[in-house]
This record gives structure tokens, sequence and C-alpha cells, in this order.
């Protein structure tokens, strides 16, 4: 191995291990490699093994994509497979992310990748999605340039302010593990967004203060309330499973879900207007 890719892998390692907030003292004492033989390998003097590689990526809980980086830094071949969302190989996590789609209906649900783009939806998700421009939905959409969006939910959005610093706070914990260009320019169009329409700022001090961030949207039959979960894979083996998260609206009152049982019934309950949304194109490979 040369110089400079050593110094590669040893740079990497030192950041992650900045990230961590771990000392080379502390990383050698939960990963068993002495702090002298850390030192010589940040600094490019000593080569780690592939295995040593995985034992301290391991340690210091780096993300698979990440991990993949270290090894072909240290002039290793990636390990972990990055398999396309739609490949047949991840038929059975497909199946299982339609269960989980399907049986949160009426209530809506997605599936996104990493930076936020949509991959799969259920039904409900129509409701909230029916007054978007349609162009939006195109292709793989964004979930935070649809919310946020002038022609998105953003002149409905009630809380825009707070929504915005959800999406940011998000973005900034993904950009703390991945310096993509994409995540950068997430960052600068979410920053660059303004409210449109009635954000009352949030929460007002009249009703008691959600136990999570809501979602609350002004519509033609009055202002959905809700909150989200976001549920990932258990010890994936592959990066595109590592990086799904399957979120799951939920409503925060009585009202919000008679609305989307009513829609779900075709509207013939309260004559819910919208409900028969049409939902946006599947994300298309």
């Amino acid at each position: 191995m040369t110089g400079p890719a050593l110094t590669a892998f040893g740079s990497l390692l030192r950041q992650w291990r900045g990230r961590r907030r771990l000392s080379q003292f502390d990383l050698s004492v939960e990963s068993g490699v002495s702090a002298r033989h850390l030192s010589r390998i940040e600094t490019g003097r000593a080569e780690p093994s592939r295995r040593m590689v995985a034992r301290l990526a391991e340690v210091l809980d780096v993300p698979l994509r990440e991990r993949n980086a270290l090894l072909v830094a240290a002039g290793f071949a990636p390990e972990w497979a990055e398999t396309d969302y739609w490949d047949e190989r991840l038929a059975p996590a497909r199946r299982a992310i339609a269960m989980i789609l399907e049986h949160h209906e009426p209530l809506p649900a997605v599936v996104t990748d990493r930076f936020g783009n949509l991959l799969d939806f259920n039904a409900g998700l129509g409701v909230l999605l029916d007054e978007v421009d349609p162009d939006l939905l195109r292709g793989r959409p964004n979930l935070a340039t649809v919310a946020l969006h002038p022609r998105g939910l953003g002149p409905r959005l009630r809380n825009f302010e707070e929504v915005r610093r959800y999406f940011l706070d998000r973005l900034r914990a993904q950009l703390a593990v991945d310096e993509d260009p994409a995540v950068f320019a997430l960052i600068e169009e979410v920053l660059a967004r303004e409210a449109v329409g009635s954000d009352d700022g949030g929460w007002d001090g009249s009703a008691p203060s959600p136990f999570a961030l809501p979602l609350r949207l002004a519509t033609a039959w009055g202002e959905l309330s809700l909150f989200t979960t976001i549920a990932t894979f258990g010890a994936p083996r592959d990066v595109t499973v590592a990086e799904l998260a399957v979120e799951l609206f939920f409503p925060l009152d009585e009202a919000t879900s008679a609305v989307f049982a009513a829609a779900a019934a075709g509207g013939e309950a309260g004559g819910i207007p919208g409900s028969e949304s049409v939902r946006p194109a599947r994300a298309e490979d």
C-alpha cells in the first residue's frame, strides 16, 4: 500500500474518532488496538488489516456506506453491497415494507432513502398530497422539497418554521456521517424556503404541547394534525437497506383520524373533498 493511501485511511479514521469524541486511548481500550499502533495508522506509518478496519468501524459505529469507504481507503474491496431498491434481491425487504404500508392505511406511510427521497408509499399519502403540483411528484420526489415548496405543502403548513427546522436537523445529522453534495444542496434548499401563507409559528400555548413535533396542515376539510414515527431495519447487511426509513403518520386528534377514515371510504362519510386524490406516480428506477 502506498503512503497516500495509508494517509487517506488514517485521515478518515481520525475524522470518525473525532465525530464519536473518542481519544486514541479511548478507541484503543474499546477496540483492543494499542494507542501507539492507532497513532501510526492515523499518520500513515502503519497498515491496518482488513479485520482491523472492520473492528475499528464497528467500535466507531460507522454506517455501512462509510465502512465501505474505510475499506477502500485502506486498499481493500468494499464488503457491503448497495442494491437498487427495486432489485429482485431485495424482494423480501420490500414485502415486509409493503405489509407495514398496507396495515397502516388509511393513514399515510412512506419509504425514503438516505436523502429523504420517496421510494414507496401507501394510499393514505394521497390525502396529504391532494393539492400538490404533480410536477413536484415526478420521479423520486424529496420529502423536504414537497413539504416546504410553494407549490407543495408549504402554503398550507400552519407550523412552517417548525417543520423547516425539523428537516434542517435531519439533514444536518445526515451531513455528520455523509458529506455527499446532495445533502449540502438539500440544506441550502431548505434554508432558502420561506413561509408562504398562514404560518403561525407553531404551538401557541392554547393547547397542551404535543409530545412530538406535529405536522399541522390547513386543508379544505379543516386542519390536519399528525405526528410521525420512523422505523428502520435491524442488523442490515446491504447499504440500501441500512439507509431505508419507513415513516408512519399518526393523527393527533379525532378530527384528523376521521378525515383519513372518510377518505378511505371514498369520501362518502362527511363528503371529504379530495378523497379521490390521485396517488403520485410510483417512483421509477
